[in-house]
């Protein structure tokens, strides 16, 4: 089960690195005015999207659930953390939404609000540590 443990940490620090950069490029998307510019960063959000974060998140969650079958886990700290995931889960969707909107020029968010999108995952993250390694209830 320490190989499982691992990798699941390598998935999980895989998709988070997305879910940090993600939303960074938004930023800077939504601040460029060249089709240059923005046919550049149309290639590196979905590149990241599906190349990175989604097989980052299906890595984890799988491996994740591997973990709670071996270990048979219960508590309150567990499902608060499933729920947090759960929760991350539609976050990593919205993400893809917003990735399809600039890929069709749908944008509607200024740069100010991505830089507010781009703190979510960071609380999430600390939260479900705290709940994994402290497990307080």
């Amino acid at each position: 089960m320490l190989w499982i443990k691992a990798l699941h940490i390598i998935s999980v620090v895989t998709w988070f690195a997305g879910l940090f950069y993600l939303p960074r490029l938004y930023v800077y998307h939504a601040m460029t005015e060249d089709s240059v510019g923005r046919e550049r960063f149309k290639v590196m959000e979905r590149k990241l999207y599906y190349g990175i974060m989604t097989p980052g998140a299906i890595a984890t969650v799988s491996f994740g659930a591997w973990l709670w079958l071996g270990y048979g886990v219960d508590g309150g700290w567990l499902r608060a953390k499933l729920a947090l995931i759960a929760v991350l889960v539609v976050y990593h969707i919205y993400c893809g939404r917003l990735m399809l909107a600039f890929r069709d020029d749908r944008n509607r968010h200024s740069h100010v609000y991505y830089r507010w999108v781009n703190e979510f995952p960071t609380l999430i993250l600390f939260a479900v540590v705290i709940l994994t390694v402290v497990k307080p209830f």
